[in-house]
């Protein structure tokens, strides 16, 4: 296989695994009870770890979406050590997982502008860095390791009671593996003026990465928490299961950003859920690019009167890819409003998928919905399905739902190319076109690499 980057692509490439400790490969007890007692966690903890365990075992394979019946769970490794300890400074790391992140652009991220920094290489968080000015306004941002061993009264409240561990097969699977992730805290009032930022990576074969995130944002306070995914190219399938859980307090506001670009090995499959009081705002940007299989449905439950809940998403799928992606909301309180606005890509016999749930409760009046899923076809191989699921049982509401599905414009190719331009920028620029209601929402560096990505990928210079 030819280099990617040959071809510019900074997120192909793979370090020497140089583990301090790497469990055994497959599932069993001994290997969650090793973890729990590696990160020296309290009893609570690894009781519920083990129960999950349990759970996964018990339930299912989704039946529905993309075909998971090729994983292997036994062939993967669920736990993998790169430090001794958390670093504080970027000279303190290894060289070798200096220079991937050096490749991704951490530290000039950080310099430039980010509040705070969490890098996640494979199973631990190994590099983190907060700015002063956190610590002044008393916003809380570290690995969720850290969180819980610093803060375990707040964690034990929050977690899995947004995303309980028999939610889902994944879900449970996180639960009993999870290592890393991010802990967020703004007290009341607070408004984070600039992005906090996590990289994870994934650098083993075989690898399954369970990183658990939870941002608490209390009453009138404001966060944006991005995160960046990248992966080696390898012939072996990775297994990527997140669960993240937010709580948006009245009056606040929180937008979570995701820039998803594993590579064409990875199964990514995210549990992603924010609760919403009243007169608060949670924003999802979800943008899924890379990986062999993604399922993920952010979701926001509008819990208080006059709550809103945005999900702007796009999905590019590939040679061999299947994205099957969406949103979920369920309007529980008079005045809430829900907008979700999906762009999906599909190329080379690529396949991608709009799942989404709108639910409206009775005693939601005066409540609003907004639905757009828009489907561009590269070609003739290639497949779109849309699967809107509405479930309405208050009157007095007002919804909207819109979909389309196009191939790309001829005309507009021709155009393009009759003045000089290649067919393969054109198509590049049609797409970026295509998918700029969404870009526009993300910060400026993270549009332009997007963008790049997305011009990657339609060059095949991806993988």
């Amino acid at each position: 296989m030819s280099d990617p980057l040959n071809f510019d692509y900074k997120y192909g490439f793979s370090m020497p695994d140089l583990a301090v400790f790497k469990a055994k490969k497959g599932l069993s007890k001994q290997i969650v009870y090793q973890i729990s007692k590696i990160k020296n966690e309290p009893e609570w903890m690894t009781e519920m770890r083990l129960k999950a365990y349990d759970i996964f075992l018990e339930k299912k394979l989704p039946t529905w979406g993309a075909d998971l019946s090729k994983i292997n769970f036994e062939n993967m490794v669920y736990f993998s050590k790169s430090t001794d300890k958390v670093k504080t400074s970027w000279e303190d790391l290894p060289a070798e997982i200096k220079e991937t992140y050096d490749r991704i652009g951490v530290p000039q991220a950080e310099k430039k502008y980010l509040a705070g920094v969490s890098a996640q290489y494979d199973s631990e968080v190994i590099y983190k860095s907060v700015q002063k000015e956190l610590d002044k306004i008393g916003v809380i941002f570290c690995d969720m390791d850290t969180g819980l061993s610093k803060y375990p009264e707040i964690v034990k409240e929050y977690f899995a009671s947004l995303i309980p561990t028999h939610d889902n097969k994944f879900a449970a699977l996180n639960t009993a593996f999870w290592s890393g992730g991010s802990f967020v805290y703004v007290p009341k009032g607070v408004h984070v003026k600039m992005p906090l930022q996590a990289y994870f990576r994934i650098n083993s074969e075989r690898f399954g990465q369970f990183e658990r995130t939870l941002i608490i944002a209390e009453e009138g306070s404001q966060v944006h928490y991005i995160e960046g995914c990248t992966a080696p190219i390898y012939t072996t399938d990775s297994l990527h299961a997140a669960v993240v859980e937010i709580f948006v307090k009245k009056g606040a506001r929180v937008r979570y950003t995701t820039v998803q670009n594993w590579s064409n090995n990875v199964y990514n499959l995210v549990t992603k859920r924010a609760r919403a009081d009243a007169d608060s705002i949670m924003e999802w940007i979800d943008c899924n690019i890379g990986s062999q299989v993604t399922m993920k449905y952010p979701s926001v439950y509008l819990m208080g009167e006059g709550a809103k809940g945005e999900v702007l998403s796009i999905a590019y799928a590939g040679k061999n890819q299947h994205q099957d992606a969406g949103a979920k909301m369920f309007h529980f309180a008079p005045r809430t409003s829900s907008r979700i606005v999906s762009k999906s890509i599909s190329r080379a016999g690529g396949r991608t998928s709009y799942r989404g749930l709108v639910q409206v409760m009775p005693g939601a009046t005066d409540s609003s919905v907004y639905v757009s899923c828009d489907a561009l076809l590269m070609d003739e191989k290639s497949r779109s399905d849309t699967y809107p699921y509405m479930k309405i049982k208050e009157n007095n509401v007002m919804v909207q739902h819109e979909a389309t599905v196009e191939k790309i414009g001829e005309e507009k190719l021709f155009y393009l190319t009759s003045r000089g331009i290649d067919r393969v920028a054109a198509e590049g620029i049609l797409v970026n076109g295509f998918i700029e209601p969404v870009t526009r929402e993300i910060p400026l560096e993270y549009s332009v690499e997007l963008n790049r990505l997305m011009q990657l990928e339609m060059s095949g210079s991806v993988g």
